[in-house]
């Protein structure tokens, strides 16, 4: 019987090796390589063997593994100039929120500021780096001497962050002598200073949101008779306005699917807005921009901003994840009454049971996957099959947290990039 059982163990063994080696193969011949993750070199490689579904897409969602990962956001980087001068996509949306906005676009259409002024126009933290402010550099250079019209615009999407749209409200109020009560206008005020209470259940939207409607309406009523210039300011101040309605409904509703919904929603009025060609660039984490959905969310049903983009926009959208092997990881510790600290933590192997174990070993140091073009040839159907990938979000690494969710690609993304090491990104902007 031990004899029999044996046999039956080295044969699985002999089967499981055989057929990962085979899948090995297939991405060897198949993957498409990125030469390197300097953002400045082009993409000769992919350029010459672009993916179909890729080639004819209109919105590009680039993740992320981790929101600390230098070699990602270069290589992000990378393919948005590459988007920039091959498909004219001018509209560059972040995982941040409406505040952010204006001070950048103005600093990228030539305006006054340096690295660190710019940088802080950022609400999320993991933004605040040279990798992409040297991104904004580009984007600056970029639209030197072009018109508005040509000029490549930021975005952001999220909903967290509302600080000073009460302000902005305000001022045009008192620019242009409207309507509206100073009652009112403490609701804007109260909406943006409102924390969300995890944990904690609140009426707060069905309270707010009617008031907020109010000051819509009065908004949009006195546009009617404004012209020019001013027209462009009441849009704006109601774009800023229904932001605000949307965090004040995160307030309330922060533990279901609404911040990605929202997210969505923000997306296609830029997309129709602000877009001349319908095209645009997403810049956000794995969880946001997947097709399927959260990972560790998956017994509670909540559809993801990728869901909402693929179910609206079909082939429209490419959604790009990132893995990686090995490298250096950073991450916030947080204990009891002290302050959050940093640390790094050295990953010298692939965790186990996962896809990167496997992809770890295919012979160039990054590449990219077609996955419609593996899940219909790979007969080894290893990106069908379940298996683990390490994810992490704005808090990075921790060793004492199981960071390791089960999926499967060929649901999750419509391109995969490998990095075999990965470092953090460079948080001294002012280094040259």
């Amino acid at each position: 019987m031990k004899i029999f059982l044996l046999g039956i163990s080295l044969f699985l063994s002999f089967h499981i090796n055989a057929q990962k080696n085979e899948t090995i193969k297939w991405i060897n011949e198949n993957s498409i390589k990125i030469e390197d993750a300097n953002p400045n070199t082009n993409l000769s490689i992919f350029n010459d063997n672009i993916p179909k579904k890729f080639e004819n897409a209109k919105i590009f969602g680039f993740g992320e593994a981790t929101h600390h990962g230098k070699e990602f956001f270069d290589i992000k980087a990378k393919f948005f100039k590459y988007l920039v001068e091959t498909q004219n996509i001018k509209v560059f949306i972040i995982e941040d929120s409406y505040p952010s906005e204006a001070g950048i676009n103005e600093w990228i259409s030539g305006g006054k500021g340096n690295v660190e002024t710019i940088a802080n126009n950022f609400g999320i933290v993991p933004w605040y780096c040279k990798e992409i402010v040297n991104l904004l550099e580009w984007m600056r250079s970029y639209n030197l001497n072009k018109t508005k019209d040509e000029q490549i615009q930021f975005y952001g999407m999220d909903i967290q962050n509302v600080k000073g749209i009460n302000q902005e409200i305000r001022d045009l109020v008192k620019n242009y002598n409207i309507p509206i009560s100073e009652e009112l206008l403490l609701v804007t005020d109260m909406c943006v200073n409102k924390k969300v209470e995890y944990g904690k259940s609140n009426d707060w939207a069905n309270i707010q949101t009617p008031k907020l409607n109010e000051i819509e309406n009065i908004l949009v009523d006195f546009q009617k008779g404004v012209k020019n210039e001013a027209n462009i300011k009441f849009n704006t101040a109601i774009r800023a306005l229904n932001y605000l309605k949307k965090y004040t409904y995160y307030v309330q509703n922060y533990y279901s699917q609404d911040r990605d919904l929202k997210m969505f929603e923000n997306i296609k009025w830029i997309t129709e807005n602000k877009s001349k060609n319908g095209k645009a660039f997403i810049w956000a984490h794995n969880e946001h921009i997947n097709n399927k959905g959260f990972a560790n969310y998956s017994n509670r049903n909540i559809n993801n901003l990728g869901w909402h983009l693929k179910e609206f926009y079909k082939d429209d959208y490419y959604s790009v994840g990132f893995d990686f092997g090995k490298g250096t990881l950073g991450g916030y510790i947080f204990k009891k009454n002290k302050p959050a600290t940093w640390k790094t933590y050295q990953i010298n192997e692939p965790f186990p049971d996962t896809y990167a174990e496997t992809l770890n070993e295919v012979k160039e140091d990054i590449f990219f996957i077609d996955i419609s073009n593996a899940s219909n040839n790979d007969t080894t159907n290893f990106f069908k099959r379940k298996n683990k990938q390490l994810l992490l979000g704005a808090s990075g690494y921790n060793p004492k947290q199981n960071n390791l969710f089960t999926k499967k690609i060929s649901e999750m993304y419509d391109g995969l990039i490998f990095i075999k090491n990965i470092t953090v990104p460079n948080y001294k902007l002012s280094e040259k």
